[in-house]
């Protein structure tokens, strides 16, 4: 075939004129937009790279947004609490200063205000926010944290920022862990509160009542130091009982009765009681000791067990020529109710009144010392009964129209607080009655109804595998305690019984709203119906309290107890609600306003030690109150670090997402962004060669017809 010049014309220029013409727009259009491609079909590769450098950097964007956000709360926590420990170093300085012993009691109250208005620092400090949003309150931000009686109000809950792929980082430090904040490492220390006197100086001088001359017990001093005496002989019989009731480290209740000599050390009944908690000859698991007041101290060597409780009594008959021995709650004289400690309610716990009588006289020759006292009254009728003799038959305190318990219901494998969804199991101490069951154990509820009625008889629990029931007859009719099985409602087994449903029956006995028929129906009803009156619930720190809705001041008294407590010849209480037991000094749990209000109470009572003589017998002491403080600071600056390392990690994921961001842009900007330079080169090389293209072309076109031919 013959090569003509059309031919030649169009291979020469309609080919490379249209690919020129396209490579010179895609330059161009480079040029002017930045970038190599517009569209996926320019280059799927390119296209697909962008895509996904496109969803990292919307990834990292959105990691650093959160992690700021994060930063701006953790630093501002970090501030406050600067704040807070700044705070917590003059409170101790204040109590330090208390302590010394020097002071009038005009210079106490000074203190005292100066600490009230500490405390007031506290609580702005743990109410501070951040546009509107409580620091404090776990999620719960809109609500304020610290009520004005020092309770919590927020939650436990966490916020977290977000790192990366699962990976978070909480921020937020909430105020159940700052303020009621659990340390595993901490050894419980409790305490009695009463001053004990040597009484050996009172004993054969009737004109020394003076307490201000009194002697503290010491730990080398005999028993009958500590008991006194009515003549001039040491007695080898051991006449000296002691009853010692408590709790162990693992949440296992005893009841137990100590007999000692006149001549016995009160070191001797210090190592007795340390037995009854599991000492040995080897091992001890508690140190038991005495303070400088002569008050019995008990420290847990077991760490972050909130479960170690304590109370005693001791008696002594000075008179057993009649054949009796009184103190001796076993002795024969007591026929019908041995073992029962109420038997020593007819005691004087005055000794002065032994030995020196106020006319007119009435000779009583059994005296009860008291070791734990409290101002609550006794869960029966009888108020004159001895506060100190009870243990954990004492009413529950009343606050206007509030009852509450002082016993915490505390897991015995976790150490944590009991909550309504909890089985009592749980808590009770299965080691009593029936081993491995609460089977059969009977809980009694007395006192007085909201509308002022006495519990006559008191209310029965009784606890059944077979259905656990309640009765206000003494058993004569029983309601069943339903369980809420949706299946098919019975009675609760006994291990499967809960708070919930125990705080049921107290809430139905106390309004008197009982169900009209032993029905499941006729149950649910009465619960509701009593929820109109009153409502009886577990506090955030696990204690049982019932409040009156139909009055200011409830007429209402409750005490609830193991139909077993004050019998040492049965097994000892399964379950403690309410107890007059030991002050404790130091726990694992944390509760800093509560320890706080403790610690400013002690100066404003001029309190160097637990005394029961004055102001509130609960309360500490100043001396114990600086242990207490040392322990909050501890806390307080366990959960600062905690900050720090959380203002850490945000800092340093800040740093890195930075980094990345701008390591991902440059990579971005590699891939899809166009080289102005390579671009401008590409874009004279394809001028230059366009025109050689038309030069060639225009030169072609003037070639004469010969040159076709």
């Amino acid at each position: 075939m013959r090569v003509t010049s059309s031919m030649y014309y169009q291979s020469l220029y309609g080919t490379n004129n249209l690919k020129i013409n396209n490579e010179l727009f895609d330059v161009n259009k480079q040029i002017a937009s930045g970038l190599k491609i517009q569209y996926a079909s320019d280059d799927v590769t390119t296209f697909t790279k962008t895509m996904q450098l496109d969803n990292e950097m919307t990834t990292i964007g959105q990691i650093k947004k959160s992690t700021e956000s994060g930063y701006k709360v953790s630093n501002q926590t970090d501030v406050v609490l600067n704040e807070f420990e700044t705070a917590m170093d003059r409170t101790r300085t204040l109590l330090l200063n208390a302590a010394n012993g020097t002071h009038s009691v005009d210079s106490l109250d000074a203190i005292a205000n100066e600490l009230r208005g500490l405390e007031k620092h506290f609580k702005n400090l743990a109410n501070t926010s951040i546009n509107g949003q409580f620091l404090f309150s776990g999620t719960a931000v809109d609500t304020k944290p610290i009520a004005d009686d020092g309770t919590y109000k927020g939650n436990d809950k966490t916020m977290n920022a977000f790192l990366g792929s699962n990976n978070q980082q909480q921020y937020n430090l909430s105020g159940a862990d700052l303020f009621l904040g659990e340390d595993s490492l901490v050894k419980r220390n409790i305490t009695s509160n009463v001053i004990l006197e040597n009484l050996s100086k009172k004993s054969f001088d009737a004109s020394n009542t003076d307490s201000a001359n009194s002697i503290t017990i010491t730990t080398s001093d005999t028993i009958r130091d500590l008991m006194g005496d009515t003549d001039n002989t040491s007695d080898a019989a051991n006449k000296h009982h002691f009853y010692v009731r408590g709790v162990k480290s693992d949440g296992t209740a005893f009841n137990a009765q100590i007999d000692k000599a006149d001549d016995d050390s009160v070191e001797s009944l210090l190592k007795d009681i340390g037995k009854l908690y599991g000492n040995t000859a080897n091992v001890e698991v508690v140190n038991v000791g005495l303070n400088p007041y002569g008050q019995i101290t008990i420290e847990d060597k077991m760490k972050g067990s909130s479960k170690l409780d304590f109370h005693m009594v001791g008696a002594v008959d000075f008179n057993q020529a009649d054949g009796n021995d009184e103190a001796d709650i076993n002795d024969a004289v007591y026929a019908g109710t041995l073992g029962q400690i109420s038997n020593l309610d007819g005691g004087e716990t005055n000794f002065v009144e032994i030995i020196n009588p106020t006319p007119p006289a009435v000779a009583n020759d059994l005296y009860v010392k008291e070791f734990v006292k409290s101002p609550y009254a006794s869960g029966t009728s009888d108020i004159s009964n001895i506060d100190g003799l009870l243990y954990d038959r004492t009413q529950f305190a009343q606050d206007g129209a509030q009852l509450s318990s002082s016993v915490a219901q505390i897991l015995k494998g976790s150490n944590e607080f009991a909550t309504p969804s909890t089985k009592i199991s749980e808590v009770a101490d299965l080691s009593q009655g029936t081993a491995g069951t609460l089977d059969g154990t009977q809980l009694l509820l007395s006192g007085n109804k909201i509308d002022g009625s006495a519990f006559t008889p008191p209310v029965q629990i009784d606890f059944k595998t077979s259905g656990s029931t309640f009765s206000l007859d003494g058993g004569a009719t029983n309601f069943d305690i339903y369980d809420m099985d949706s299946n098919g409602r019975k009675a609760v087994p006994a291990d499967e019984m809960t708070y919930q449903q125990l705080m049921d029956v107290i809430n139905m006995s106390m309004t008197n709203s009982l169900p009209a028929a032993n029905t499941a129906t006729d149950y649910d009803n009465a619960v509701t119906s009593s929820n109109t009156s009153a409502n009886t619930y577990l506090t955030y720190d696990g204690k049982i309290a019932f409040t009156d809705l139909l009055a200011n001041t409830t007429q209402a008294t409750i005490s609830l107890y193991d139909a077993n407590s004050g019998d040492f010849n049965a097994s000892a209480s399964a379950l403690s609600f309410n107890a007059n037991n030991a002050l404790t000094i130091v726990d694992p749990k944390t509760d800093f306003f509560k320890n706080l209000n403790d610690a400013i109470t002690a100066v404003e009572d001029h309190k160097l030690y637990p005394d029961t003589s004055s102001g509130d017998l609960r309360n500490t002491g100043i001396e114990n109150a600086l242990t207490m403080l040392d322990k909050l600071q501890s806390h307080i600056s366990r959960e600062h670090a905690k900050v720090g390392a959380q203002s850490n990690t945000l800092t340093n994921s800040l740093e890195r997402t930075s980094l990345l961001e701008i390591s991902t842009m440059t990579l971005r900007s590699d891939v899809v962004d166009t080289d102005l330079a390579e671009a401008s080169l590409k874009l004279n090389q394809l001028t230059l060669n366009y025109q050689a293209m038309l030069s060639t072309v225009g030169k072609v076109s003037k070639l004469s017809l010969v040159n076709y031919l």
